[in-house]
């Protein structure tokens, strides 16, 4: 063979390799993105939610052990149920309330058979008191108690926009059908009043409802359905009620999650859900649902980073631009602004009225 041809055996030895080289970089680089295993261990089964209690997952655990557990397969959390901290109430903030007089007490046994099947008109829910004869306080009607008096409502506005003619009379009408039975005497309030505070209420509702979005997108390869849970436990989310869902949730029971992280939900209701590939998610939390107090919004910002940094991902808002850490504090300044409005009606972030408000 000739020093051509061996220098040309060489050559095209060496253009193989490469091509080889390069196709094996590029399967790796569009793989899913697994949990990490120890050496021949067997990937955990995703399990399906439940509503079994479990203890959150604890974000403050650093050292040696805390290392060695990130190493291990997610233990996919069971969904976390609270238990509610009280029924709603009326509130003359919110809601349109007729007052209904008794002769004597009803009991709670009698009121509650009368009570209207379907405790909403049309799109905005209806609720009714009674004033305890023993306690003298307002509350659901309950069994073995007795009531002198009692008092319906009908929330003014919620996302579904302000009540109107037709859902206030259908509001009355089922008052007037529970009434009737219990031997009490409603008073309503005039129609074309309670309709234009709702109007007004609403339009306040629209100019400070704010939830923020922010999309976390792989900038490489899809992530698996494991991998997301394993890095968001480590930021205190759970697996929600809902399919592509997991929530960071609230410290006083019955209240609303703080974050939210959502992915597609097909991807939850695979067949095999370890195989199911993700490639974003939306990190969220509703202003008006959660209180002040609570941060939230130094824990979105704080989450979005360390998720953007930990998957490989790049942040986009709710729009599709580009995301950058800077513009988290023009942000925060807005949502200050809003949090002093909502304070000055009376509708504070996380108060029970503004939950049901906004909801």
């Amino acid at each position: 063979m000739s020093t051509l041809q061996l220098s040309l055996a060489i050559l095209g030895g060496l253009v193989l390799a490469a091509i080889v080289a390069h196709g094996t970089w590029q399967a790796r680089r569009n793989e899913v993105k697994r949990v990490a295993l120890e050496p021949g261990a067997e990937p955990a089964p995703l399990q399906e939610p439940s509503f079994a209690p479990t203890e959150p997952p604890r974000a403050d655990d650093t050292g040696p052990k805390a290392e060695a557990e990130d190493s291990q397969p997610p233990r996919i959390e069971p969904t976390l149920v609270r238990r509610a901290a009280g029924l709603p109430r009326l509130d003359a903030l919110i809601d349109a309330i007729a007052t209904l007089t008794v002769d004597n007490p009803v009991s709670g046994e009698t009121a509650i058979a009368h009570l209207p099947p379907a405790r909403r008109a049309g799109s905005k829910p209806l609720l009714v008191e009674g004033l305890n004869a023993e306690s003298g306080e307002w509350e659901t009607p309950a069994a073995g108690q007795r009531y002198g008096e009692f008092q319906a409502g009908v929330q003014l506005a919620n996302r579904s926009g302000a009540l109107n003619e037709i859902e206030y009379s259908e509001f009355v009408q089922k008052v007037q059908a529970f009434a009737e039975p219990i031997g009490a005497l409603p008073d309503f309030p005039d129609m074309l009043d309670v309709v234009a505070r709702a109007r007004e209420l609403d339009a306040f509702a629209g100019q400070h409802d704010a939830q923020l979005a922010l999309r976390l997108v792989s900038r490489g390869a899809a992530w698996s359905l494991g991998y997301v849970q394993q890095h968001a436990a480590r930021h205190g989310f759970m697996v929600g009620a809902l399919p592509g869902r997991l929530v960071q949730p609230g410290e006083d029971e019955g209240a609303p999650p703080v974050l939210t992280l959502q992915f597609d939900p097909q991807a939850a209701l695979a067949d095999e859900p370890s195989q199911a590939a993700v490639r974003e998610l939306t990190l969220a939390f509703d202003v008006p649902q959660t209180a002040a107090a609570a941060a939230p919004f130094a824990a979105w910002c704080a989450a979005g980073e360390a998720l953007a940094a930990e998957l490989d991902a790049a942040m986009y808002d709710d729009s599709g631009q580009p995301l950058q850490p800077a513009a988290f504090a023009s942000i925060g300044q807005a949502l200050e602004s809003l949090y002093e409005a909502l304070a000055a009606r009376d509708l504070a972030a996380g108060s029970a009225a503004t939950r049901r408000l906004f909801s």
